[in-house]
């Protein structure tokens, strides 16, 4: 009976301190490589190659993570669908403010250019194919094979492929059931190996950041800093006047009084960096809230993978800034080309932390593969804005939880405000057997959303 209680939170304490140490190793990692920039700018260059050899091993990871995402995805959504109104305006809600999530990005980037001035142009890969036809784009999604596009570099090929897998699942039903549970077991697989990839990044991120500073001096530093603060303020503005809108029109619900009612677990995100080590008990209190349990249970799991406002900012801001970093911007049509990828690719990102850098890069490798080698430079700050990203999705799902139970009226209005005033406060003591904050950053995998 004693050893019961030791064994329990032991693996929840390693978690715990790996997370803490990783992300005390890239603090470390990228203040060391500012240092040896600035101070040997040649040393700082010759560098270089250990963040470009840390975007090899994502983009190795690109193909098996868009393929077993888009494929689990639609398995949710088939699911959403058949609980009639709820799941069907959930997925829609989820399709326009992701949607609206990524065109804020895409302005905010071709409005700040934080990444101007910065002459980071040392990707091995050169423009091509930029007179291509309609036609011409539309036959090279095709693959030889049906498994060449798992293997080779085309992003849209393994999409495209996905896509056929996943709509052909869904036709089989019953039948289909145990090749998704296979590919769940593929995706826990290769989330797993992502997160060893990202225990690599502090090297990654140290080459970059010094290569980048010994190359471009205080400029590269002043320019992170920039896209950093205005990634924070979209976030903050984003759930302040975005969603505080949405949430006062709709429910009215004041956002910062729903905001104090999550604050544990806003608290437990920051330290995880990652919104799912919230999932249960999101769960629990929009319920005690007074949220109908089907409600809370359709939309909640989907809106993980579906509603990932945050990460979605940050794709569109982060590819943008490489871009402009690297004195290629894009062009009208490809940052449209670019957010039609994400709206479909983001699905899920936010499962593991890394995912959504693997998805950016998967969106660069699509469109733009010139860029792709300036994702090195975003390893460097990306541990600093995983929090923003996390807590804006997690937000959003705790705001399109209270929205679609009151469009579908499975909400206790009178429960609602005696919880938010603090009459009737979350009994913690319900949550003493949750063992989320230890394992969701690294063992989500695609097991949630899907349920």
């Amino acid at each position: 009976m004693a050893t019961s209680p030791q064994t329990s939170p032991a693996p929840v304490a390693r978690r715990r301190d790996r997370t803490h140490w990783l992300y005390i190793a890239v603090i470390i990692a990228v203040l060391a490589g500012i240092v040896v920039g600035l101070a040997a700018p040649g040393v700082g260059k010759s560098l270089a190659p250990l963040g470009t050899g840390f975007v090899a091993l994502i983009k190795m990871m690109i193909s098996p993570v868009i393929f077993c995402t888009i494929v689990l995805g639609i398995g949710s959504i088939a699911r959403a669908a058949t609980v009639g109104k709820v799941g069907g305006l959930a997925l829609g809600y989820f399709m326009v403010m992701s949607t609206f999530a990524l065109a804020i990005g895409l302005v905010v980037g071709n409005f700040v250019h934080p990444g101007t001035g910065l002459n980071i142009a040392g990707a091995t890969y050169e423009p091509k194919g930029e007179a291509e036809t309609a036609s011409d784009f539309v036959l090279g999604i095709i693959p030889d094979t049906l498994l060449s596009a798992l293997t080779g570099d085309s992003v849209l090929q393994t999409l495209f492929v996905a896509l056929l897998v996943g709509f052909a699942l869904q036709r089989m039903g019953k039948q289909g059931a145990p090749i998704l549970d296979g590919i769940r077991v593929v995706q826990a697989l290769v989330f797993r190996i992502l997160a060893m990839i990202l225990w690599v990044a502090p090297i990654g991120a140290f080459g970059a950041i010094a290569g980048v500073v010994g190359s471009t001096g205080w400029s590269a530093v002043v320019a992170l800093a920039t896209l950093m603060f205005a990634f924070y303020l979209t976030c903050a503005l984003f759930i302040v006047v975005v969603l505080g809108l949405l949430l006062r029109v709709i429910t009215g619900v004041n956002i910062f009084r729903l905001m104090a009612y999550l604050g544990r677990e806003y608290l437990l995100i920051v330290g995880t960096s990652s919104s799912e080590s919230a999932l249960p008990r999101l769960i629990a209190k929009m319920e005690h809230l007074g949220v109908s349990r089907p409600v809370v249970g359709i939309t909640v799991p989907v809106g993980y993978s579906f509603n990932l406002d945050g990460t979605a900012i940050y794709l569109t801001m982060a590819s943008l800034f490489i871009s402009t970093a690297m004195g290629k911007p894009m062009s009208l049509p490809e940052q449209i080309g670019l957010l039609v990828f994400m709206i479909i690719a983001s699905k899920g990102a936010a499962g593991v932390t890394g995912a959504g850098l693997a998805t950016l890069a998967g969106g660069l490798q699509a469109y733009r593969p010139d860029l792709i080698n300036g994702v090195g430079v975003i390893v460097g700050i990306d541990r600093f804005m995983s929090e923003a990203r996390a807590l804006t999705n997690f937000t959003g799902n705790a705001v399109a939880t209270l929205i679609i139970g009151t469009w579908t009226k499975q909400v206790d209005r009178e429960q609602v405000s005696a919880v938010l005033a603090g009459h009737r406060p979350f009994d913690e003591t319900t949550m003493l057997d949750d063992h989320g904050s230890g394992e969701p950053s690294e063992e989500v995998e695609a097991g949630v959303p899907a349920r």
